[in-house]
C-alpha cells in the first residue's frame, strides 16, 4: 500500500506547526534579560530566516529528495558531511523537543500543578513527549489532520497579540534598552541565538519531502510561506508583550504571553484563552517534529550512513525505531534539564540552536558550491541574487553559531564529535573504505 502525500497546503501547517510550537510563547521571559536590544535582533534573526528560507527553496527545487539538508551537504561534500548533517539534524530534534516541552509545561502550569512542584512538572512533561510519539506512530493521516487543525489554532491567538495587542502597548513597560549591561554586539549576538530557537523547523517541509506531493514545487513553496507567515506574528506578538507587562515581572514569567493577555483584559480568562492556545500550540509542535526527528535518520540509514533499525517502518508506514529512540532521549535530557539546570529553557535552547546551525552552514555552502559551479551555467540571469541571498544565509550561520555561547559550543561539539564512532562503525560494517567505495571484505 502506497504511503499517503499532502500538498501545498499541509506542508506550509507542516512548517508553520513545526516553527511556532512554544518556543515562541515562552521566548518573550527568555529576551527580556537583554532588554529592547532584543527586538533588534529579532529583526535580523527574521532576515537571516528569510534568507535561510530561500536558500532551502532553492536546494529542494534542485534535490526534492526526502532529507532536507542532509542530502544536500551530502550531494556536494560527500558521505561524512551527510552523516555530520543527519547527525546534528537529529540532535536538535530530539534536543529541541525537549526545549519545546519545557515551555509547554509552563504553559499546561497555568491551569495545574500551579505551585511547579518539580515531580509534577517532570509527569507533564514526559506526557507532553510521549503523546505526540503515539500520534505519529498511529501513521500519517492522524498526523496531516492533527498538524493542520493545531496550526491554526495557534495561529489565531498570536496574529491577535500582533495586531490589537498593538494598541494597549505601554512605552514605560519596555524597561532599559540594554538590560544585560554588556556590549551592544555581544548582546545583540547572545539575543539572537536565542532567538533564531523560534525559527528551527523552516527546513521541515524538505526533510519530509519525500511526504509531499510535487515536492520540487510545493516543499519551497511551503518553506517560504510559513516563515513569511511565522516571521510577521513573532516580531510584532514580541513587541506586544514586551509593552504590555513590565519588563521585571516579564524577566520572571513562565507564561509571558498569557501575562500580556491579562495586562490587556484584566482578570484572567483572556490569559488562560492565550494558554490554551500556546498548550495547543506546543502539542502540535511536538507532534511535527517527532515526525521530523525520524525522517532524516532514515533517510541516511537508507544510504548506509546510519545503523540500519532507523530505516524500518511499521504497518503504519512510519519509522517507529526512530521515533521511539529520539523520544526515549529527549524525555532523558528533559529529566536532567530540570534536576541539574538553573535556566531550563534557555541552556536546552542554546544547544538546539548550536546543532542545528551546523545543518544550516553546511546547506548554505552546498547550495553556494553548485551555484560556483553548475548554477553559473543553468541560472546565469538570477546568480548574483541567487549568491547574495546565498551568502547572506551562510553569515546568518556564523553569527548565530558566535552567539550561542561558551556553554553551548562545549556541549554541542562534544555530541557532535560522539558520532564520530557510530560513523566509524556503520560505514566499517558496509566493508568499505574511502569516498570511493573500495570493498574490503
Amino acid at each position: 500500500m502506497g504511503e499517503s502525500r499532502f500538498g501545498l497546503g499541509t506542508a506550509s501547517a507542516l512548517v508553520v506547526g513545526s516553527v511556532i510550537g512554544t518556543g515562541v510563547f515562552a521566548l518573550p521571559s527568555a529576551l527580556a534579560v537583554f532588554g529592547t536590544i532584543s527586538l533588534v535582533a529579532f529583526v535580523l534573526v527574521t532576515i537571516g530566516a528569510i534568507a535561510l528560507a530561500l536558500t532551502f527553496r532553492g536546494l529542494a527545487e534542485r534535490l526534492p529528495g526526502a532529507g532536507g539538508p542532509y542530502v544536500y551537504a551530502r550531494d556536494a561534500f560527500g558521505d561524512f558531511a551527510g552523516f555530520l548533517i543527519a547527525w546534528c539534524y537529529w540532535i536538535t530534534a530530539w534536543a529541541g523537543n525537549a526545549a519545546i516541552v519545557v515551555a509547554w509545561v509552563g504553559y499546561v502550569e497555568v491551569f495545574w500543578n500551579t505551585e511547579h512542584e518539580v515531580g509534577w512538572t517532570i509527569a507533564i512533561a514526559l506526557a507532553g513527549l510521549f503523546l505526540p510519539a503515539l500520534v505519529n506512530l498511529l501513521g500519517l493521516r492522524s498526523f496531516a489532520a492533527f498538524q493542520v487543525v493545531t496550526a491554526v489554532l495557534k495561529f489565531v491567538p498570536l496574529l491577535f497579540m500582533a495586531t490589537i495587542g498593538l494598541l494597549f502597548i505601554d512605552s514605560a513597560n519596555f524597561g532599559d534598552f540594554n538590560a544585560g549591561g554588556t556590549s551592544w554586539f555581544g548582546a545583540i549576538g547572545a539575543a539572537g541565538a536565542i532567538a533564531l530557537f523560534s525559527y528551527l523547523g523552516i527546513e521541515t517541509a524538505s526533510v519530509a519531502a519525500a511526504r509531499v506531493r510535487d515536492p520540487r514545487r510545493n516543499v519551497g513553496r511551503a518553506t517560504v510561506l510559513g516563515t513569511l507567515a511565522c516571521a510577521a506574528v513573532y516580531i510584532l506578538g514580541t513587541v506586544t508583550v514586551f509593552g504590555t507587562v513590565a519588563h521585571d515581572d516579564l524577566v520572571s514569567s513562565t507564561a509571558p504571553f498569557t501575562d500580556a493577555a491579562n495586562a490587556i483584559f484584566g482578570g484572567r480568562w483572556a490569559g488562560n484563552t492565550v494558554a490554551a492556545a500556546a498548550v495547543v500550540s506546543g502539542f502540535g509542535a511536538l507532534v511535527g517534529w517527532t515526525l521530523i526527528v525520524a525522517e532524516m535518520p532514515r533517510a541516511a540509514a537508507r544510504d548506509g550512513l546510519f545503523p540500519t533499525p532507523f530505516a524500518r517502518k511499521n504497518r503504519a508506514g512510519v519509522p517507529a525505531f526512530g521515533i521511539v529512540v529520539s523520544t526515549l532521549l529527549a524525555a532523558g535530557l528533559t529529566v536532567v534539564s530540570y534536576t541539574s539546570f538553573e535556566q531550563v529553557f534557555t541552556t536546552v535552547v542554546l544547544l538546539s540552536v548550536l546543532t542545528s546551525v551546523i545543518p544550516y552552514l553546511l546547506s548554505a555552502a552546498a547550495q553556494i558550491f553548485w551555484l560556483r559551479t553548475e548554477g553559473r551555467r543553468l541560472r546565469a540571469r538570477h546568480l548574483a541574487r541567487d549568491v547574495a541571498v546565498t551568502a547572506l544565509a551562510l553569515a546568518f550561520g556564523f553569527w548565530a553559531l558566535a552567539g550561542s555561547g561558551y556553554q553551548a559550543v562545549y556541549y554541542g561539539v562534544f555530541c557532535l564529535l560522539l558520532g564520530v564512532p557510530v560513523y566509524v562503525w556503520v560505514k566499517a560494517r558496509r566493508g568499505v573504505y574511502g569516498e570511493a567505495g573500495v570493498v574490503t571484505r
